[in-house]
This record gives structure tokens, C-alpha cells and sequence, in this order.
């Protein structure tokens, strides 16, 4: 072959279009799905058979629905403070009960909110058990416990020991909204808990002395209390002439006039004898002659409470930008170690509690602070006075407005055995932390529902009444955010499960109508 005709046949082979070797990846993307195929060749080919997978695909849903109410699933909780939803606080306090608890929701459907809460015990416990019962159904527990035909109730029995609440007892009200407030966990728990406790701690207010009246202006606290699983109760020495031998915890409130000579000895009897005190002072705007109150607080080396009320100049240190809404730091102590990482309470109105370092040891006294100011803050005496800011001749520094004081009655004696006899004095600067009063100007909180006011006074009580198990950080209740009834629930899942489905089946529709078009 010539020279010639060998570049002729080179150059026609250079514009021979070049096979390029596909990519063995790309060509297994490009590969049509088998299962896609098959449904849109074999089940989609006509309108039979697409109806059957119609079928099939509601068939599935119907069944994931049976399986997830076979599964007794809590309710969805849409609420900030988890409302519907058992906290770890209840299950570690029922965790361990060894006996059988039943709950009978009489009258409730199987979908009540607060029998799925109910329901929740028994994960931390398998000994605690909850059901709707049909009133038809057991006619024993209506007569034995006396509900009305046609109303609702809820039965917790534990062996011989029962306790009924009402539909009512699980909710409470905001005192100026009027929006209800879910306390059923509260109340659950706190029943779950009185009839599988041999002993009640009995706590009893001291009447007649104060303007903070527990049935006027305390309502709140005595509720919480009761919840704590406490029986509580008013009391008028001058009608008993003694303290109760079953008192446990005696609170005081802010006394308005002198304890008569009858309260003061019985007083001093109850605490020589070596039981326990709450004291809640406010801040007072006059001076007042109360030789006998004045005697009481000796005893524990606390001397008189002065005219004046503590304002803050650190603004971490107070609520709203007010400087009269103090927001004291806790110490790290029994009382208040659940809550010394949190905000803490809000005092309004506080008062500086004035101890005598130099007479304690003299009184066999004991003393722990609980809550201290900033070094910034100052006791104001002139309420005239409007300045944000400490004046010429008005106190300044850390005070104290709560702290526990510890009297030793009688020493411990080893060669007789006999234990020490000692008696608790709690006491705060402050009443309107927990008190029904608004403490913020068109404020909808009460004072107790402001912060982890509750908190406070609840763990200083069971402090006071040796319940440890109690001190705890609650659930809170004093605000609702939003929470989903049974109603919208269910609306919800039908969002999450039924509409996807619905989407679906309109696509397939869809897209048979256009296919029959082409």
C-alpha cells in the first residue's frame, strides 16, 4: 500500500467518532427501580388493581393505628411545662411502693388525658394500676365511696386505705384570668401517696395574730400542701391553750399584734419540747411593741425586726428592672440544694432578718443561711424616699433574709443513751412569696405561683417535718402556654398519620387520571 493511501485511511480514522466506556456507576443510576415497575406495569396498569393497593395501603394505616393504641402511648404534650406528662419527681417518689394501687377513672372515657397520665404511674411502678371503670359496671365502688349516678370520680385504693377526687380537684384557677391550671399530677400522686403512707405529717397554722389568713389571703399554700401529701389545719391557742401533741410543723406569719400570754408560753412549750417552726415576716412600716413575739424570736438568737424593707442594686439580683423584687441567692444547704442552680424565688416587700452572731453559742444555737442579698443591696427606712439608690445613713451590704437556726433543748447523753433534743426554726424576711397576693402590679401570678417561690417554702416544710424525700424541684403550674385537649390531639394525629396517607392516594388518582388522558 502507498505511502499515500496509508495517511488517507489514518486521517478517515481519526474522524471516526470516539466510544467513550460509560461508567459502571452511572449506568446503575440510570436503572429504573424494580419495585417502582412493578406497581406502575403490574398494579397500575388498571383500575382494579388499583383499587386493591388502594385497599392494601389503608389496610396498613388501620393496622399501625391498632398497634400504637395497643401500645397505650401517652398523649402528645404540647405544653411548656409538660403538663401531661409524669415527671421524674413522681416516679422517684412512687418508684418503690410495695403495695397494689388501683386507680378507677368512674365515668371517664378510655382516651381521658388524665387517665393517660395515670396510666404513666405504672412504668415507674408495676404494682400501680389505672382504668376507666363504667358506674354500670361496678356498682360496688359507686355505693362503697358514694358517687352520684351520671358524675365523674377517681378512686385510689390501696388495701383498706382509699381516697376520692373529684373532677374539680385537678385543676385549679388563675385568680384574675381565670385560666385553668392542671394540678393532676399533684393531686394523683399526692393520693397515690396517703394511701400507702402509715404516718401523715400534720402542719398547722398559727391564727389569729396576722393579716395573712390561711383560708383568706394562703389558700394556695395550703393547697400545695395538702398536695405534698400534709394534713393541715388552723389553730387558736387561746381555745386549745397548747400547741397540739400531734403538731409537726407550726408556721407563723407575719404577727400584727402581740402574742398573748396563753400562745407565748404554749409556744415555748412546743419548742422545748423539741419541735419545729416556719417563720414568715414581711417587711413592716412601723414600729411596733411586741415584747412577747420579740421574746419568741430570742430564744433562737434573732432579735427584733426593724421598720424598712431591702432594695437591690445589681440587676441580676431583681425581677422586672424593679429594685424592691429582690431576687435573693440560696446558699447550698438541705433546704435549698434542689434549687441552687435555678433563678430562685422573687421577694417583694423583704426585711433583713437581724441574728445576734455574739448570742448563739450562748443559746445552744445553730445557724445555716438559706438566702442572702448582693452586696449591693441597702434597707431603706424612709419609704418617701423614690432614689434607686442608697442614701447617706441607709444600711448597705449582704443581709440575710432567710436562714435556719438549730436549738439544742438537751444535749445528748451517751451513758443514758438519750438523744439530743433539738428544735428548727426556718425563717424568711417575707410573707408575700406565698401568699395569694399579686405581687406585680396587673401582674395574673400570685406570689407562691411566681419563680420557685413554691419550691422554697414546699422543701422547707418537708425539711421541717423530716420529709427529705420531699425536697425536690416541682413541676411548675403557674402559667399555661398551650396545651392540646383530646380534641386536638386527636387532631393532631390524624395530621401526622391520615394526611400523608390522603396525599397518597390523590397523587395515584392523579396520576391514572393523566395517564387515561395521553
Amino acid at each position: 500500500m502507498s505511502k499515500k493511501n496509508k495517511e488517507e485511511i489514518k486521517k478517515k480514522d481519526t474522524n471516526k467518532p470516539v466510544k467513550v466506556k460509560k461508567d459502571k456507576k452511572e449506568k446503575k443510576d440510570k436503572k429504573p427501580n424494580k419495585f417502582i415497575q412493578i406497581i406502575k406495569k403490574k398494579w397500575l396498569i388498571n383500575g382494579t388493581k388499583t383499587l386493591i393497593l388502594v385497599l392494601v395501603l389503608i389496610m396498613i394505616f388501620i393496622a399501625i393505628n391498632m398497634v400504637i393504641h395497643n401500645l397505650d402511648l401517652a398523649p402528645l404534650d404540647f405544653s411548656q411545662e409538660q403538663l401531661y406528662t409524669l415527671t421524674d419527681e413522681s416516679k422517684e417518689r412512687v418508684k418503690d411502693i410495695d403495695k397494689d394501687v388501683s386507680i378507677y377513672f368512674v365515668g371517664y372515657s378510655d382516651d381521658d388525658s388524665n387517665l393517660d397520665l395515670a396510666k404513666q404511674y405504672h412504668s415507674a411502678n408495676e404494682k400501680i394500676t389505672a382504668e376507666a371503670v363504667d358506674a354500670n359496671n361496678r356498682p360496688d365502688l359507686v355505693e362503697k365511696y358514694g358517687i352520684e349516678s351520671g358524675s365523674e370520680g377517681i378512686i385510689v385504693e390501696c388495701d383498706d386505705k382509699s381516697q376520692v377526687l373529684s373532677a374539680s380537684d385537678l385543676y385549679t384557677y388563675d385568680t384574675t384570668t381565670y385560666e385553668q391550671i392542671s394540678i393532676a399530677e399533684e393531686k394523683l400522686t399526692s393520693a397515690i401517696l396517703s394511701v400507702t403512707t402509715d404516718e401523715v405529717p400534720k402542719v398547722y397554722f398559727l391564727e389569729g395574730y396576722s393579716d395573712f389568713s390561711l383560708n383568706q389571703n394562703m389558700y394556695l399554700l395550703s393547697m400545695y400542701l395538702s398536695n405534698e401529701v400534709n394534713e393541715i389545719d388552723t389553730l387558736n391557742v387561746l381555745n386549745t391553750g397548747k400547741i397540739p401533741d400531734d403538731c409537726d410543723t407550726l408556721i407563723i406569719t407575719t404577727p400584727s399584734k402581740d402574742f398573748d400570754d396563753i400562745a407565748t408560753q404554749a409556744i415555748k412549750d412546743y419548742i422545748n419540747s423539741g419541735r419545729n417552726i416556719l417563720w414568715l415576716n414581711a417587711a413592716i412600716a412601723q414600729e411596733q411593741d411586741l415584747p412577747n413575739v420579740n421574746s419568741i424570736l430570742a430564744i433562737y438568737g434573732v432579735d427584733p425586726f426593724e421598720v424598712g424593707v431591702i432594695r437591690e442594686t445589681d440587676t441580676s439580683r431583681m425581677a422586672t428592672d424593679s429594685p424592691d423584687l429582690i431576687i435573693p441567692e440560696l446558699e447550698y444547704t438541705e433546704v435549698t440544694k434542689d434549687l441552687y442552680n435555678t433563678t430562685g424565688p422573687i421577694f417583694v416587700n423583704a426585711t433583713k432578718i437581724n441574728i445576734n452572731e455574739d448570742n448563739l453559742e450562748a443559746q445552744n444555737v445553730n445557724k445555716v443561711d438559706l438566702a442572702v442579698t448582693s452586696d449591693g443591696a441597702y434597707f431603706r427606712t424612709n419609704f418617701n424616699n423614690q432614689q434607686n439608690s442608697a442614701v447617706e445613713g441607709e444600711e448597705t451590704g449582704s443581709f440575710v433574709v432567710g436562714a435556719e437556726l438549730d436549738k439544742t433543748i438537751t444535749e445528748a447523753n451517751e451513758e443514758t443513751g438519750e438523744q439530743a433534743v433539738t428544735s428548727k426554726l426556718i425563717i424568711y424576711g417575707e410573707n408575700y412569696f406565698v401568699s395569694d397576693y399579686q405581687i406585680v402590679q396587673n401582674s395574673q401570678y400570685a406570689g407562691l405561683q411566681l419563680g420557685y417561690n413554691k419550691d422554697l417554702v414546699l422543701n422547707s416544710i418537708a425539711y421541717l417535718v423530716d420529709r427529705p424525700e420531699d425536697i425536690t424541684a416541682r413541676k411548675s403550674t403557674g402559667t399555661v402556654t398551650y396545651t392540646a385537649t383530646e380534641q386536638q390531639d386527636l387532631i393532631i394525629r390524624i395530621i401526622i398519620f391520615a394526611v400523608p396517607i390522603i396525599i397518597i392516594l390523590v397523587g395515584i388518582i392523579v396520576w391514572q387520571v393523566r395517564r387515561r388522558k395521553k
